[in-house]
């Protein structure tokens, strides 16, 4: 049993809706899979529903922005399968409201540089929760001054570093957001601790008994990181997960679904989990 335990749809920051993922999943033979949309639970409900039309074991995720105070960056937590996830929503919807800040700014300082209008990006976002950096560029692909959504005008606009436009908030202390999905009885997982290099954070919170798993298998993390990663699972004895962080027309890099899976033993880890709380 393999399962791709990270893949967005549109209601976030992917181009394909719950259907098509799912139905790639069974075309790749992929066993299980978890819809982990940014900051939004929207698909618990429809996609257990689809899972057992296509014959593919849908696992509730949902990855979760916070904010590793201590070191002043971004962190990103998975959590899969919370038995409570109404105590995720007030979370979820200050996030999102976060990110709608940051997201208005965003759009407004590419307007000054480029002659583009609201109303092309959020068509764009339509069913989204937030307009996210994808949506923009998608936007100016269409009038012309890009054809690719990553690459020079991206990396102008949007480094995390030296963008131009892209504006950044604080979101709620990665502790807070750990000690909620406890509370909601779901399983947290850091994801991609290469992208953020979260490294530091991740002994720490593995070491206070804050994390259930940490997500090693993934794109942004070359033999040396997942090597490391690795080893910090099994001191502390974390689940270990892989997964292609999927955003089909928005991924990127180049990665399918079932591009990077979480194999047989850490997924019955994970159901042990799930049938325990």
């Amino acid at each position: 049993m393999t399962g791709d335990l990270h893949c967005h749809t549109k209601l976030s920051d992917g181009s394909l809706g719950i259907e098509d993922i799912i139905s790639q999943a069974k075309r790749t033979g992929i066993d299980c899979i978890s819809i982990t949309d940014h900051d939004t639970m929207a698909s618990f409900s429809r996609a257990p529903v689809l899972g057992e039309r296509y014959g593919v074991k849908i696992i509730p995720g949902v990855e979760l922005s916070a904010w590793d105070k201590t070191r002043g960056r971004k962190v990103h937590i998975l959590c899969y399968a919370p038995q409570k996830p109404d105590r995720l929503e007030g979370l979820c919807l200050k996030c999102c409201e976060i990110r709608k800040v940051c997201a208005k700014e965003m759009v407004e300082n590419v307007m000054k540089k480029y002659p583009i209008t609201t109303e092309s990006v959020t068509k764009y976002a339509t069913g989204s929760k937030s307009i996210f950096k994808q949506h923009i560029m998608h936007a100016l692909i269409d009038y012309g001054y890009s054809t690719h959504f990553y690459g020079r005008l991206n990396n102008e606009l949007f480094n995390l570093k030296t963008g131009s436009c892209i504006v950044e908030r604080e979101y709620p202390d990665v502790n807070f957001v750990l000690d909620l999905i406890h509370s909601s009885r779901g399983i947290a997982v850091m994801a991609h601790p290469a992208y953020y290099d979260s490294f530091d954070l991740l002994e720490e919170l593995a070491a206070n008994g804050k994390l259930d798993g940490v997500e090693a298998y993934h794109y942004t993390a070359n033999e040396e990181q997942r090597k490391k990663i690795l080893e910090i699972a099994e001191k502390y004895d974390l689940i270990v997960t892989g997964g292609s962080d999927f955003h089909g027309l928005y991924n990127a890099h180049s990665t399918h679904i079932g591009s990077e899976v979480t194999d047989d033993k850490n997924l019955e880890r994970i159901l042990k989990m799930m049938n325990k709380k």
